[in-house]
């Protein structure tokens, strides 16, 4: 697999804690996975709220980025598209962090998703046309 790899919080969580039911898929994926992970600033707050106040946990999804394994890229160019993204998928409804992978997927030409959240990516579109490609 090439290109950019959009990682989403579900998985993001589920490769921190090793008691999520589905840690095996997700740690399979990254272990396949040959190009560049990336995620945003939205994506790695959720995430850290989900894994809890533990110094431990926290610590984990820090050393991913400190270590070169994903890179965080800023949403703040995509804000207009975002608040776009928000407004015509409100009946699903897309939260913040969806949006910004959606238009980071669109910034960067990449349809290749890392989510456990197959009720939305399954219906968001790039450029509303194009489907994303979800793993696991």
């Amino acid at each position: 697999m090439a290109g950019e790899l959009l990682l989403d919080t579900g998985a993001f969580v589920a490769l921190v804690d090793r008691s999520e039911t589905r840690h095996a898929d997700c740690v399979a994926v990254l272990e396949d996975w040959t190009g560049p992970v990336v995620t945003t600033e939205a994506v790695l707050t959720e995430t850290l709220y989900l894994v809890g106040p533990s110094w431990e946990a926290q610590q984990v999804c820090l050393e991913f980025f400190l270590r070169g394994a994903f890179a965080l890229i800023p949403s703040a160019p995509d804000l207009r598209r975002i608040r776009e993204l928000l407004q015509k998928y409100r009946d699903v409804p897309m939260d913040f962090a969806d949006a910004t992978l959606v238009a980071l997927g669109e910034r960067l030409g990449t349809d290749q998703v890392f989510t456990l959240d197959r009720r939305g990516f399954t219906v968001y579109r790039l450029y509303g046309k194009r489907l994303f490609q979800i793993l696991p």
